[in-house]
């Protein structure tokens, strides 16, 4: 019986064949996979590029109250933001969980502004606590002013000289920013922003 060479040779190709088509296949899969890190490396790299700049003061105003300006600087690519947010952080390190019995819930010492200033409340669309500024919009080179307020002790700090302490507290404290940053096209950037406070006369509160 003789051998089916046609037959052979038509499953060596069709072999062959498969074997180009597999690596055709790994092939176009690493350069898709290669493309797509390259994509990848070159989003994050432009993302960073386009990291806001801004510069953030305080004018002191009559009394307590202040006015935070938040100027955006750049980068100049950047063009503009579609919302800028803004939260108020603690001005220190320290861990203020309720270690005695009664001395304040967990919900009352997270709603205090643990720092200088705050939000004042509700307005601008500022939250209950003065914690969180509400985005608003801001292109290159313009700013906005937000009102702010000087925060007060606790109310279960004890004693007639308790804003007193507490004033002196914060005293040579930044007051800490986090600036929510976001733009169509774009993952958020979250700029944290630690603002020199100026000083103000010490005025003793008595009651």
């Amino acid at each position: 019986m003789g051998t089916p060479w046609a037959a052979l040779v038509g499953g060596t190709t069709a072999v062959f064949s498969a074997i180009a088509a597999v690596g055709s296949w790994r092939a176009a899969h690493r350069a898709n996979s290669t493309a797509d890190a390259v994509g990848r490396i070159e989003r994050d790299r432009w993302h960073a590029d386009l990291t806001p700049q801004f510069r953030v003061t305080i004018e002191r105003g009559d009394g307590d109250r202040a006015t935070l300006n938040v100027y955006l600087a750049g980068p100049l690519p950047l063009g503009h933001l579609d919302e800028v947010s803004v939260q108020v952080k603690q001005s220190d390190d320290m861990d203020y969980t309720p270690t005695l019995p009664g001395a304040a819930t967990p919900e009352q010492v997270a709603a205090q502004v643990w720092g200088p200033y705050r939000f004042v409340p509700h307005v601008n669309e500022a939250d209950a606590n003065g914690q969180v500024m509400p985005g608003f919009p801001l292109r290159v080179g313009a700013g906005q002013p937000r009102a702010l307020e000087r925060t007060r002790a606790p109310l279960w700090w004890d004693g007639n000289d308790r804003e007193a302490r507490w004033r002196d507290k914060w005293l040579n404290k930044p007051m800490r920013l986090v600036l929510i940053c976001r733009r169509d096209d774009f993952a958020p950037w979250e700029v944290p922003y630690d603002l020199d406070v100026p000083e103000a006369p010490r005025v003793r509160i008595l009651g």
